[in-house]
């Protein structure tokens, strides 16, 4: 993979086949020794880095339901080439979330007992609902391009009949569960950091995402644009470049909002373990991407673009990981660092996760329109919208 001005990718196989690897075998000693023997989780800390990347990973699975509403609800069809791409990010980020809170179960035998055993009073139990439910209509937004590759049309004609009540459902639920992360921590007011703990955490986690998500897709459509050739527009990256800003403005008034109106910024004045690891967080995921998004040469830059987006993905990371991990170390009064297992773990489904990104790109059309059967357009329900994850009418793609 190349881009015009931006570094090429090179190596990667070799370093992700090493961490695959490291995973697999670390996996194999978490379920082997039990969970006390290989990780430095205690009774006083037992959320650690395995729910950040929990937290991290579903909010950069936001473009789905970010640019599926846009398009498919909301009509911004000039976003359609982004669709399958977002899709298939949120599809393989759910699953890797799945696959670690399976590793990070202490009885991942008993990851069914949501589903009969439901306690609604529980965050918990709205949260895997709808991971669960998300995930299952993921795979069948998804579904299309397999069935298309494949020359199966049978079933899209299905999938197409249910698309729009799908889409609504699909971004319900996003919606919920993105906000209901941040509801976790409102249990624990006395626990976690005045910096990161607040009533509105909820609010926060549902913005942040959506910045997120919408950098997170902007830098695959960088990163896999072939030959020159943009997947995106000049144009449209420019004004989902603006998305991004706006949503980054909103997120940082409203985070120090906050802040003030509890009398909380007295926290940032003096430096400590705290305010350092705040004020990492907030320069380099919201602060500079912010001021380099307000010009017009960064937006329309890919290099530009490519850092923005990287810092605002990177600052992402910081905030769930301080609230999953920083935030909670002033009690019990320990520092938390994971255990080489926890690491190797954590980046071995991150490897999976690019390299399968990258194989169903390289083997499906997702970064291509594809044409679908006219015997399928002509058949779709009147009055609905026709769904871009199953059927866009071809056309190349022209380099900015």
């Amino acid at each position: 993979m190349s881009i015009p001005g931006l570094p090429r990718m090179t190596g990667w196989r070799p370093i992700t086949t090493v961490l695959i690897l490291l995973g697999a075998l670390a996996a194999v000693a978490r379920f082997t020794l039990g969970l006390g023997a290989t990780t430095n989780l205690t009774d006083e800390f037992p959320w650690g880095l395995w729910i950040g990347f929990d937290f991290l990973g579903i909010g950069l699975a936001a473009s789905g339901f970010t640019i599926v509403a846009a398009v498919n609800l909301f009509h911004a069809k000039e976003y359609e080439p982004i669709v399958r791409p977002a899709i298939l990010t949120a599809f393989i980020g759910y699953l890797l979330v799945v696959l670690v809170l399976i590793i990070d179960l202490g009885r991942p035998d008993h990851f069914w007992h949501p589903l009969v055993m439901w306690n609604p009073h529980s965050v918990m139990c709205e949260i895997s609902w709808c991971l669960m439910l998300y995930t299952t209509v993921l795979s069948l937004e998804f579904a299309p391009i397999i069935l298309e590759k494949l020359n199966i049309h049978s079933p899209i004609k299905w999938i197409h009949a249910i698309s729009l009540p799908l889409m609504i459902f699909g971004v319900l639920l996003s919606t919920l569960h993105q906000s209901s992360f941040g509801s976790l921590y409102l249990i624990v007011p006395n626990r976690l950091h005045a910096l990161w703990y607040t009533p509105l955490l909820p609010i926060l986690f549902f913005i942040s995402c959506i910045a997120s998500g919408l950098s997170m897709v902007v830098l695959e459509t960088l990163i896999f644009a072939r030959d020159g050739r943009d997947i995106l527009a000049t144009p449209l990256r420019a004004k989902l470049a603006k998305l991004i800003a706006v949503a980054l403005a909103i997120y940082f008034v409203v985070r120090f909002q906050d802040l003030l109106s509890r009398g909380m910024l007295r926290e940032l004045t003096t430096l400590s373990y705290y305010s350092l690891a705040f004020y990492a967080e907030i320069l380099i995921g919201f602060v500079i991407p912010f001021v380099l998004l307000l010009f017009e040469r960064v937006r329309t830059s890919r290099l530009g673009l490519y850092a923005a987006t990287v810092m605002v993905v990177a600052g992402f990371a910081f905030n769930r990981m301080n609230t999953a991990i920083t935030g909670l170390e002033q009690y019990p009064a320990q520092t938390y660092f994971p255990s080489l297992i926890e690491i190797f773990i954590m980046l071995g489904i991150t490897a999976v996760g690019f390299s399968a990104f990258s194989f169903i790109v390289k083997h499906l059309p997702v970064f291509e329109p594809v044409a679908a059967s006219p015997r399928l357009r002509t058949k779709a329900p009147a009055g609905l919208p026709e769904p871009v994850f199953i059927a866009c009418e071809r056309e190349d793609l022209k380099p900015s």
